[in-house]
């Protein structure tokens, strides 16, 4: 089928983006508000408050499963910061949403350069309405991750043609505040590495190099606790667990699983924590009543979300017949699209490394870095269908996430309409005794 080249005319796009981003940003602060404040939150909050009510600044972060806490400030920086400037619960929640705000118009900005305005309003739909991106309006380290994602692509498009300092520095520094934040970050390393190695991005050395000294300065207060306190360089609960750097490498379903996540992040085949954890008890029904919505309800999701993983895989199947003979050859695209598509060849490769290095068995939120590159074959796949009733099928694509999104919000693994955040966090600070002096 040849390619359409129907598009939006402008005052329809602005129209379309305007309804559809602000309909996101309301969803953001539902799920935000709703959030069931837990282990995560409590080690950002705690090392947060810390610094900005007693000046006494972590220089690690959250523990992980085997290898022990993230490196560096950050993350007690983007809770601890913005508490300084307004002590309000909402103000490091608020950062949360202003870095998924960013990622939005950095992924954007490279979409307008390559596709028509009804495929930014494709691409809208499927990142920023998306309940995979959304679940994520928590605060807790891998919310924080769009952002630098989000400025690798955008840093690493624009150096495909040209060396520039800027750019050079702001993709380093990409993966280094990645680094900060979750383990997941050599993701984004191996992905340059292999963008690298094909030419496809050209490289301003002095501005990589600066970019590297500036991230290895922010990390000496944490090298200097790492030498000194061992807590901090293993999970010491997991010590006995038999895990290692590599032991995914000597097992198959640990890769296998986490070559998954790149097909169901692009699918409706959403995590179990929105689809199976729910009970429709807020309705006010009888609990007969609530079983059968609830039975109804997972049926929809799970009908759905195999339905298309289908379109998911011809995505991905087109894709790869557009790279197979060029996957390690170093000849120079001709198109942004093939660009675009080379990179996520960088991002799988970048997976299949980090899945044989990890010491665990991935989860959705261990890779939820990839999320919005499993997009780009999806997003180069359907133009090819573009008519003037294609938009009406991501309005009802709108609509679906929308009510999905709002039965996760109240009703899910992390989210109840019991809950109330600033009430939560409150509770927690009294319970740390941490009071500003």
């Amino acid at each position: 089928m040849p390619t359409s080249t129907y598009s939006l005319s402008n005052t329809q796009f602005k129209l379309l983006y305007s309804v559809l981003f602000f309909i996101g940003l309301a969803l953001s602060f539902i799920y935000a508000q709703h959030q069931i404040v837990t282990t995560d939150q409590i080690q950002m909050i705690l090392n947060g408050y810390r610094g900005a009510y007693t000046g006494n600044w972590s220089s690690y972060g959250n523990i992980s499963s085997v290898v022990g806490n993230i490196p560096g400030s950050f993350s007690s920086l983007v809770v601890g910061l913005p508490v300084l400037l307004w002590d309000s619960p909402w103000s490091p929640m608020l950062v949360v949403i202003i870095f998924h705000i960013i990622s939005l118009l950095l992924f954007d900005a490279v979409i307008k350069e390559v596709f028509n305005s009804t495929t930014r309003i494709v691409f809208l739909v499927l990142y920023w309405l998306n309940p995979w991106f959304l679940f994520e309006n928590i605060l807790y380290n891998p919310a924080y991750l769009s952002l630098f994602t989000a400025l690798h692509f955008y840093s690493a498009f624009k150096l495909r043609h040209n060396p520039s300092f800027v750019f050079s520095f702001l993709h380093i520094f990409s993966i280094g505040m990645a680094m900060q934040l979750h383990y997941s970050w050599p993701v984004l390393a191996v992905l340059s590495a292999y963008l690298l190695y094909r030419n496809s991005i050209k490289i301003n050395w002095f501005g990589l190099i600066s970019g590297g000294v500036f991230i290895f300065l922010t990390l000496v207060p944490y090298l200097q606790e790492y030498l000194a306190n061992e807590a901090i360089r293993q999970n010491k609960d997991q010590v006995d667990s038999g895990r290692y750097i590599g032991w995914g490498g000597v097992h198959v379903y640990p890769v296998l699983k986490a070559f998954l996540y790149w097909f169901r992040f692009a699918s409706t085949l959403f995590t179990h924590k929105i689809t199976t954890v729910i009970s429709f008890d807020w309705l006010g029904t009888s609990e007969t009543l609530q079983i059968l919505i609830t039975y109804v309800y997972r049926g929809i999701l799970y009908l759905a979300g195999i339905a298309s993983l289908w379109l998911v895989f011809l995505a991905n199947k087109m894709a790869y017949q557009r790279v197979k003979n060029r996957l390690m050859r170093t000849v120079e695209l001709q198109t942004n699209e093939e660009w675009l598509l080379f990179y996520m060849v960088g991002v799988l490769i970048g997976v299949f490394i980090s899945a044989i290095l990890s010491p665990i068995i991935f989860s959705y939120w261990h890779l939820m870095i990839i999320a919005p590159f499993s997009l780009i074959p999806l997003i180069i796949y359907l133009q090819r269908f573009q008519t003037k009733k294609y938009v009406k099928y991501f309005w009802i694509l709108a609509i679906y996430f929308v009510v999905v999104n709002l039965v996760a919000a109240h009703d899910s693994y992390k989210f109840s309409y019991k809950q109330d955040y600033s009430q939560q966090i409150n509770e927690q600070l009294e319970q740390m005794k941490l009071v500003k002096l």
